[in-house]
């Protein structure tokens, strides 16, 4: 963990990948097509086969896809899913949105960490050109066989495991497989990140526990929405429910432009973050 310079506080911003940084499903793009799936299908045999055998679907979707993809002799390696990644239409502004923001904080006396914790398949993130903008990318993602090709799933991040990541970040721990490290104690002062500190971008149900979580240990919690479905009642629907049930802080379109709703949001809550350090924290040298 790379060290803060005396007198920076560092804050994350935390996304959602599919329709919080991309419209839709990660999937759909164009894996789905290269399958010769028609989506709408697959997502309902998904959730039937989950249901008749009492499974998780995350890990029923990936094995959907493994079992698809062996029915139709498709290599399912990683750089075939890495390039199913590489034209994924991400959001307005997106692009350029972690440079300006990066030097917002940096301006403000904060240093800004960007994380995702999707239930999206790494491997089609690593494809995507903004990858490397995050400190740490958690998603499912799959083990492969001597020859390269997916054969089991090696992490499934469903709706509540979520927040396991979470509490990854708070901590510093970059990794997926070590739950020693996430379960040991550790004084507040010394954890990495504050949750007070925390940014949750998401864009609905599965990411309700970890919009709850972030909140209820004193972050910020913002429901993205895709503009193109805007027209539809049942995403208006979705939103009118996350704020009737006091899920979220704030309600913003998926554009990531500078001057745009969610950008003016966003650098609000970090001015305050810089303005109000964490109560419970020792105040830093010069604050």
């Amino acid at each position: 963990m790379s060290e803060v310079p005396k007198g920076v506080e560092t804050a994350a911003i935390i996304y959602d990948f599919d329709g919080t940084l991309a419209s839709g499903n990660l999937p759909e793009h164009s894996l789905l097509p290269a399958l010769e799936i028609e989506p709408a299908e697959f997502w309902s045999k998904v959730k039937a086969e989950a249901k008749l055998r009492d499974a998780d679907e995350i890990l029923t979707y990936m094995h959907c896809l493994l079992a698809r993809a062996r029915e139709k002799g498709f290599q399912l390696t990683r750089q075939a899913l890495e390039r199913h990644g590489s034209g994924i239409p991400l959001f307005p502004g997106v692009e350029g949105w972690f440079d300006r923001i990066n030097d917002y904080g940096r301006n403000k006396g904060l240093k800004i960490e960007h994380y995702i914790i999707s239930s999206g398949l790494l491997e089609i993130i690593e494809g995507c050109s903004i990858y490397k903008r995050f400190k740490k990318v958690f998603a499912c993602a799959y083990t492969y066989d001597e020859s390269g090709v997916a054969s089991w799933p090696a992490s499934a991040i469903n709706y509540t495991n979520k927040t396991q990541f979470l509490f990854r970040i708070n901590k510093g721990i970059d990794n997926t497989w070590d739950n020693s490290a996430i379960n040991r104690w550790q004084r507040r002062s010394e954890r990495h990140v504050p949750f007070s500190r925390m940014v949750f971008l998401g864009d609905g149900d599965t990411d309700i526990p970890s919009m709850k979580m972030v909140r209820y240990q004193g972050g910020q919690a913002i429901a993205v929405f895709d503009p193109k479905a805007w027209a539809k009642e049942a995403a208006k629907g979705k939103l009118e429910q996350l704020i009737a049930e006091d899920r979220v802080d704030y309600v913003a379109s998926g554009d990531y432009s500078q001057g745009s709703v969610l950008d003016v949001t966003v650098r609000g809550i970090l001015g305050r973050m810089a303005l109000k350090p964490d109560p419970l924290l020792p105040r830093t040298e010069g604050r």
